[in-house]
């Protein structure tokens, strides 16, 4: 078996709680990755704080599974779990730049959700071999044999969507799909159908990884060839700086070695020559130092600080780069700047200036792929394009958790003129819900511009239905979704492309309860004005003019004072006080807030608090220019 044939590399793709990161577990486990007598770990590869809050992948992250085969070789599967969720769609592209093969991992009850038809377009028109693994094959309402079904009739879908030669290879991947049955969770694979709602027979993942080394092709490299070794991620050790992620295509890196490395400067190719200072292997888990590394293999470098994703190491004598990676365009901004509010700067250690939110912008630019940062003209506020509002969200909670006071703007849609008409971004919406909110759905979905594509029930009394509707109207949908549907409700949705401007979609159908001063809550205001609305503040809360302190039922806005204080006097009342209790306050969390501001709000982000406010904060401000906005409208 030769060097090349040494490696298997391979992406786990599957919608979000689909089981990936499971999965990896119980392969991480079953090679011997852990030692005999360490804790076990569920979730090794969400490192992440908010990857283990949300219980979601954010960054793809690769691992090394070590497998001895029954001739005595060893052989290397470098395996890259990727995120489930669509806003991290670049982490997914970026991750199959890495690979031969891909994984596809598929709820047993839910089946192949928007996330899996966006990956599985990209999978094939790479012509990567697909192997499919049906997972919680044990859950109560698995219904196995229809979502293979599900799962071949899309890929044999996205086939059609491809060129004339490309589909037809497409076509011969989605025929000869090998299908896998399994239960990460216990740590079982095999090619027997179980019964709907048990676990397969066998007790390992031997028949998968049988699979994996049959269908995945080993790399196509030459470790004699000049060298050429992509970037496509990023990291940072606290004694060698920044570390490069490269999968090798060609030829031999070796530590202390002299490569060309080929970049870009302003959009401009460059090459220059630089030294492999340190090379890290990953086995299991950890990176271990490593002499040398051949074609096919994807390892860690260290020696250019300023490296990027998409640079190439090249021979020094013979510089070939590779393409750059590329990825799909963003759809949703927001405007991130400093704090402008009143109650800035008050504890200190917080990073509030220009300077200190711009760095750390470029600094998020350099290992994410997805992201834009666009100069807006202010020297305080920038505008940041992702994917999605999760992604974006994303961003805003790790600056707050790294000490950063901000103003978030209200998200929005990047549109664009295609033929000198204005465009927006579409999303194909997937939603599974009892029929008994069949209705309530549709209504709120039509408001929003909603288009029907498809409707179909299943046994158990749940309804899939999907939608295709501006990326505008999916902006604060998901609360009023789950009040909607009582919390049952499942939503997902996968950018479609671009189409003309849908028109006006009103999706918020209240006011806005606003503080009329600076002062301190108190529980007599809130007493006397707990008929105007629901408070998102408590009594003792710091407030200021201009901040949000409730949603008014109505649709107009309402100032109200919530800093007033009850009078005493020396005059014995007639009758003794009546005990009052306050309702419990609606507590917003970022994504909360984000979703629930109006086109004149923006949010107030501190490491301690979220607060919700006017963008101008003067009541006199404000009032000019919604008579401005309507005089507008008028005219137009």
């Amino acid at each position: 078996m030769s060097a090349a044939q040494n490696f298997r590399n391979v992406a786990i793709v599957a919608h979000v709680d689909h089981g990936k990161t499971t999965l990896v577990d119980a392969m991480l486990r079953q090679s011997g990755a852990f030692a005999e007598r360490a804790e076990p770990v569920d979730r090794v590869m969400d490192s992440g704080d908010l990857e283990r809050e949300k219980g979601i992948t954010i960054l793809a992250k690769n691992t090394a599974v070590h497998r001895r085969q029954p001739d005595g070789t060893e052989v290397v599967i470098n395996v890259i779990d990727t995120p489930g969720h669509a806003d991290f769609g670049g982490e997914v592209e970026r991750g199959l730049s890495m690979v031969d093969g891909v994984v596809l991992l598929v709820d047993a009850s839910e089946g192949p959700l928007p996330q899996t038809r966006f990956v599985m377009r990209k999978a094939l028109a790479a012509a990567l071999p697909v192997i499919l693994v049906v997972n919680k094959t044990d859950r109560p309402d698995a219904r196995i044999d229809e979502v293979v079904n599900e799962a071949q009739d899309l890929l044999l879908d996205l086939a059609g969507d491809l060129e004339d030669e490309e589909a037809s290879q497409a076509a011969e991947l989605a025929l000869d799909l090998p299908v896998l049955y399994a239960s990460g969770r216990a740590g079982v694979a095999s090619m027997n159908k179980p019964a709907d709602g048990s676990v397969p027979d066998g007790d390992n993942l031997d028949p998968f990884f049988d699979v994996l080394m049959e269908h995945v092709p080993a790399p196509k490299g030459d470790p004699d060839a000049p060298l050429q070794a992509h970037v496509t991620n990023l990291d940072a050790s606290a004694f060698l700086g920044r570390l490069a992620l490269v999968r090798i295509h060609n030829g031999t890196l070796r530590k202390g070695q002299q490569v060309s490395w080929c970049r870009e400067v302003d959009g401009e190719p460059v090459i220059e020559k630089a030294k492999i200072t340190e090379l890290l292997a990953t086995v299991g888990v950890d990176r271990q130092p490593a002499e040398q590394a051949v074609a096919g293999d994807i390892v860690a470098v260290a020696g250019m600080p300023t490296i990027m994703i998409g640079d190439t190491l090249a021979d020094p004598e013979n510089p070939q780069p590779l393409p750059r990676i590329t990825v799909d365009e963003p759809a949703i901004s927001v405007t991130i700047g400093t704090n402008s509010s009143p109650l800035a700067g008050r504890v200190s250690g917080h990073k509030l200036t220009a300077r200190m939110v711009k760095t750390r912008l470029d600094t998020e630019l350099i290992g994410n792929v997805s992201l834009r940062v666009v100069d807006i003209g202010r020297p305080d506020a920038w505008e940041v394009q992702g994917r999605g509002e999760l992604a974006l969200a994303i961003l805003v909670e790790q600056m707050r958790r790294e000490g950063f006071e901000l103003t978030v703007g209200k998200p929005q849609v990047v549109t664009r003129q295609v033929d000198g008409k204005l465009h927006e971004p579409f999303e194909h919406l997937t939603i599974d819900v009892p029929e008994e909110f069949l209705g309530a759905v549709t209504q709120l979905l039509a408001a929003r511009k909603g288009r029907m594509d498809h409707m179909a029930t299943n046994a158990h009394g749940w309804v899939r239905m999907e939608f295709i509707v501006p990326s505008r109207g999916l902006i604060g949908f998901r609360t009023d979704f789950l009040t909607e549907t009582r919390g049952t409700g499942i939503a997902n949705a996968v950018f479609d492309g671009y189409a003309p401007w849908a028109g006006e979609i009103r999706a918020r159908h209240s006011g806005s309860l606003v503080s009329d001063r600076q002062g301190t809550v108190t529980p007599y205001a809130m007493i006397q004005l707990a008929d105007r609305g629901t408070f998102f503040v408590d009594p003792g809360d710091d407030t200021y003019e201009g901040h949000v302190v409730g949603i008014n039922p109505r649709l107009e806005d309402l100032d109200i004072n919530v800093t007033r204080e009850k009078k005493l006097t020396n005059m014995r009342q007639s009758s003794a006080d009546v005990m009052e209790t306050l309702a419990k306050p609606m507590q917003l969390d970022l994504e909360g807030a984000m979703e629930f501001c109006a086109v004149d709000e923006c949010v107030e982000v501190t490491p301690e608090i979220v607060r919700v406010r006017k963008v101008h904060l003067d009541a006199t401000t404000r009032a000019r220019e919604r008579s401005r906005a309507k005089a507008r409208d008028a005219n137009v």
